[in-house]
């Protein structure tokens, strides 16, 4: 087996945002031999630092055992680093024969290994699985946690993986997912919005709430609805504003604007 060049495009079905991490395409401890199965990990990375603060270990290595590590990084905000088109030091030994470096792909979810899981990463965790495994011909049960194929390894943690192969099931089962409308590709490259951030992609957050009659009187009262609208900052005030949307919207209420947040305030 060659290469595995399609692998972006496979991530693309996800309706995931996608990034190609440069020189993806000939990276790899040589060609992939075959695809037999999945191993999904978590980094054990930094707490904090941003979406995919592990890009340069998964990609370069570490001391002792040289990258890639992974075909794919998986931020917390859902979005897919495309990292490695050949083999990948992600899981050695393994218990299974399957899921050996030479027969599997690895996906590496930024996770210090305590924290919880923002349901939009996992979500695209499920749709990335289930997208390889109708490409490379898989069933959900070659879907494996790191720990149930290596003796010595914990990762995912927390992750219920019978759960989460009935989800990829269900996924492969129903129709490939749909091409990206335009409107989609552009929400999909929107920014994520969290507590405390500060740009002015803020401010389009603050108008469309207003648009959307989800912003009281009294949030603006002290400084004015112009200057309300204005501001950059995503403040206490704004993140509660931001989970009442959610709630009224079923949305996961946890006040930061993503994936499943932006449509929503856009009406796409």
């Amino acid at each position: 087996m060659p290469y595995l060049t399609q692998l972006a495009d496979v991530a693309r079905r996800t309706g995931f945002p996608v990034t190609e991490v440069a020189g993806w395409q000939t990276r790899g401890h040589g060609p992939q031999p075959q695809v037999q199965g999945i191993v999904c990990h978590h980094t054990a990375g930094p707490a904090g630092g941003g979406d995919y603060p592990s890009l340069a270990v998964v990609r370069d290595g570490r001391p002792g055992l040289g990258g890639p590590l992974s075909q794919f990084g998986l931020g917390r905000s859902g979005h897919i680093y495309v990292i490695a088109a050949g083999r990948c030091w992600h899981n050695a030994p393994s218990t299974s024969t399957m899921h050996t470096n030479s027969a599997s792909l690895g996906i590496e979810a930024e996770n210090d290994g305590t924290q919880p899981w923002p349901d939009v990463q996992k979500d695209a965790y499920i749709r990335l699985c289930a997208e390889l495994c109708r490409e490379f011909g898989l069933p959900a049960s070659r879907v494996k946690a790191h720990r149930e194929v290596n003796a010595s390894k914990p990762d995912p943690h927390s992750i219920d993986m019978n759960e989460f192969r009935a989800a990829v099931a269900a996924l492969i089962q129903g129709a490939p997912a749909p091409e990206p409308s335009w409107t989609e590709e552009i929400v999909n490259q929107l920014p994520m919005i969290r507590p405390g951030d500060d740009n002015f992609d803020v401010k389009t957050v603050r108008g469309c709430l207003f648009a959307r009659g989800r912003v009281p009187v009294s949030a603006y009262a002290q400084v004015g609805l112009e200057d309300w609208l204005k501001s950059t900052r995503c403040d206490p005030g704004l993140v509660e504003l931001v989970r009442g949307f959610q709630q009224a919207e079923g949305i996961g209420a946890d006040g930061v604007v993503g994936p499943k947040t932006w449509p929503s305030l856009l009406r796409v």
